[in-house]
């Protein structure tokens, strides 16, 4: 997947760009959102895009456009914006680059990176397979939309901008049961058994199919784990860790960890004991 050229590769957009006000925030919910698209003809990534917008999104009309219509339309405040970036981060040494869907609201600024931003969540390793995040583009969609509510309850709360802001949610996880596959984890934790011993509430490891089906079914009260990182035995980079309801889009824990040959992409032990406490 080759990312929107449009947006270069920023330092980080979800660090530069504003928290959108309180009248934006509310403004959102009059604007159409234009999905901007990649300018390749058979980009996986539009596929993906287009079918899980129709099945997922419902907060506000879309529409899909160009890369060239988003540089006509990006300072018109009747539009919002999903928008595909690369991301580096400047305390990654490795020079890693990430792939991001942002939602921006239109704003007549000089720079994209001033554009109001209310939500920006990693979708996948740059040069990463597609199907590793497929599947998983509903469920993406579903919590830009939550997360676009809990900023409308209050939006005076700055550090909703975060996604560590829901780590305050992890105890809720005791009354969900969590849905992880084997790459979900690193290595040394993929067994019943071992995790089990760490995490004293619902866990089960389960196939690739059955975590599709609780998504597209919605099950009641099921978790599954978004995870971007970079594959095999190299050192750097960022392993990000979401845990996201399949039925209501909340997120229910958010973590983050540096590659290094004792960390291997996937949730750590140190991740299961934390949402294990409560």
């Amino acid at each position: 997947m080759t990312s929107l050229t449009v947006l270069m590769i920023l330092s980080s957009l979800s660090a530069q760009s504003p928290f959108p006000e309180p009248i934006e925030v509310e403004q959102f919910y009059n604007t159409k959102t234009l999905v901007v698209l990649e300018n390749q003809i058979f980009s996986t990534y539009n596929a993906f895009m287009k079918k899980a917008m129709s099945e997922y999104w419902d907060i506000t009309p879309f529409e899909f456009i160009s890369v060239q219509d988003f540089n006509v339309k990006r300072e018109d405040p009747a539009y919002s914006f999903l928008v595909l970036t690369e991301t580096k981060f400047d305390k990654d040494k490795s020079g890693s680059v990430y792939n991001f869907i942002n939602l921006l609201l239109g704003k007549d600024v000089g720079r994209i990176e001033d554009m109001p931003e209310m939500c920006a969540i990693p979708l996948s390793f740059a040069g990463a397979e597609d199907v590793e995040y497929s599947f998983k583009m509903g469920i993406v969609l579903r919590f830009i939309q939550n997360h676009v509510r809990h900023i409308s309850e209050d939006p005076s709360i700055k550090g909703k901008k975060y996604l560590k802001y829901y780590n305050q949610f992890i105890p809720a996880l005791k009354n969900r049961t969590i849905l992880l596959s084997e790459n979900d984890l690193v290595e040394e934790l993929r067994s019943d058994a071992v995790i089990k011993n760490l995490y004293d509430h619902d866990i089960k490891l389960v196939d690739d199919e059955s975590i599709l089906k609780a998504i597209n079914e919605k099950h009641e009260n099921k978790v599954v784990l978004h995870m971007v990182g970079p594959e095999g035995k190299r050192s750097g980079g960022l392993c990000f860790k979401m845990l996201i309801g399949v039925d209501d889009g909340g997120m229910y824990f958010y973590g983050e960890h540096k590659i290094t040959p004792k960390k291997r992409k996937g949730l750590l032990e140190n991740d299961l004991r934390r949402i294990g406490r409560f």
